[in-house]
């Protein structure tokens, strides 16, 4: 921590706030009464959180309602996670209602109003130092990261004067704001892109690289015609399907010395923008796969995603497992995994169409079973995929560029919250210019 400007205090969070970690879980009894639940993603997803947000609709007892309510100007942090770089996202409380409930899994750092703005607290969690306060904090379970609830208030924040936590929060909201502009902007670019690559994958896995054959309608509506010369197949006859597991993670022995690729949801991220899968965030060990229904699987397999965002796919490039929220496709002799592997990205619309009423969004094994492509012969594959690496190579050079800006722009706005909480950036002499200027 820099030297603090004069007058600025470095204060642990105990001593300007009240702070208690929330019991409050979605369960119903016939003693509770019916909350709207603050979760877990409703405060990593969102800067703010209030009332008016689609939240769940829970139940919880007037004791935990008094308790665990959440009011203006409160600070809402994630307790635990999978990931030690998951916890201490921060939240804040804009809008008071007397069912708007704070989550398990979630702390409620309540501000003195004497000693500390909630949005001044709210951007002393997001600087770096705070945050790594309470990683190094946080203890680990088998599976999970945690902060124990005394590190909460022995964490340490610099404690400005009222008036300039005043100046930072307004000179923040108005830097930050025209960077999460721009970042907006450019991810929109990006999304743009991806649908440019999408149509480009669609046409050629049903059209072919060099269309010289006359179309006919095989009865397939994602696909339209294909050429006439190809076959149409249920995946399942040219592949065989492979269901993952999860290993029993309550037992602690098949989560230790982890050296087996797995994946997981946690991958979601990698498997949007690569087509091959190397490593995996979560591994397991041989005693957790021979105690379970999964299996390592060969290199070259095709993982599909079920659960959450279906339908996100790429080859395993060593052998390894997945869990229960994928399936994995061994192609046989008539399908390369490649072509495999671009024939279910551009069937997003049927993926949609079979997933469609559920309440969390999920592909069943019938369903999944049914699923059909289109089936060219095996050098007319060969020229899919070359062409489709080709034509998407320089999306994919466009967009790593593009995101490589945005990580940019997050880590100058990450720097601008150090410098300005932390008292290294003089707010009121950057006032002064500023008004100098206009």
């Amino acid at each position: 921590m820099p030297q603090l400007p004069e007058g600025w205090e470095l204060k642990p969070i105990r001593s300007v706030a009240s702070y208690r970690i929330s019991t409050v879980d979605k369960l119903s009894l016939d003693d509770e009464f019916p909350v709207r639940l603050c979760n877990y993603t409703d405060v990593y997803n969102n800067p703010s959180v209030q009332p008016s947000m689609d939240l769940m609709q829970a139940t919880a007892t007037q004791d935990e309602i008094a308790r665990f309510r959440l009011v203006e100007g409160d600070v809402v942090i994630t307790k635990d996670s999978e990931g030690w770089d998951d916890i201490a996202i921060p939240s804040l409380v804009t809008e008071s209602a007397p069912d708007f409930v704070c989550g398990y899994h979630l702390a409620i750092i309540r501000p003195d109003p004497k000693r500390v703005l909630g949005e001044y607290l709210l951007r002393s969690i997001q600087a770096d130092g705070i945050k790594q306060q309470f990683q190094l904090a946080a203890s680990s379970g088998v599976t999970r990261y945690g902060i124990p609830k005394a590190a909460i208030g022995k964490a340490h924040i610099p404690v400005p004067p009222p008036d300039e936590q005043r100046s930072i929060c307004s000179f923040l909201t108005q830097r930050l704001g025209r960077i999460d502009q721009l970042i907006e902007k450019k991810q929109l670019l990006i999304d743009l892109l991806g649908e440019k690559r999408t149509a480009a994958i669609h046409h050629t896995v049903t059209k072919g690289a060099s269309p010289n054959s006359p179309p006919k309608d095989v009865g397939l509506k994602w696909a339209g015609h294909i050429p006439a010369d190809w076959n149409v197949k249920r995946i399942k006859w040219v592949a065989r399907m492979e269901s993952g597991h999860t290993p029993d993670k309550k037992v602690a022995e098949y989560w230790r010395n982890c050296d087996i690729p797995w994946v997981s949801l946690r991958d979601t991220d990698q498997l949007r923008v690569t087509d091959y899968i190397s490593d995996t965030t979560s591994k397991v060990n041989a005693l957790g796969i021979e105690n379970s229904s999964a299996r390592i699987l060969p290199a070259g397999a095709v993982v599909f995603s079920r659960d959450a965002t279906i339908g996100l796919c790429a080859i395993t490039a060593r052998p390894m497992a997945v869990s229960q929220h994928f399936i994995a496709w061994l192609c046989g002799d008539e399908i390369l995994p490649e072509y495999l592997l671009f024939a279910l990205r551009a069937m997003t619309s049927e993926l949609e169409r079979v997933s469609a009423g559920a309440t969390i969004a999920t592909i069943g094994m019938p369903e999944v079973r049914a699923l059909r492509t289109p089936i060219p012969p095996l050098h007319e594959q060969l020229k899919i995929t070359g062409f489709i690496k080709q034509r998407v190579l320089a999306i994919g050079n466009t967009t790593r560029k593009i995101e490589e800006q945005i990580d940019r722009l997050r880590e100058y706005r990450a720097a601008l919250i150090t410098a300005a909480v932390t008292g290294q950036l003089d707010i009121r002499k950057h006032e002064k210019q500023m008004e100098a200027i206009a």
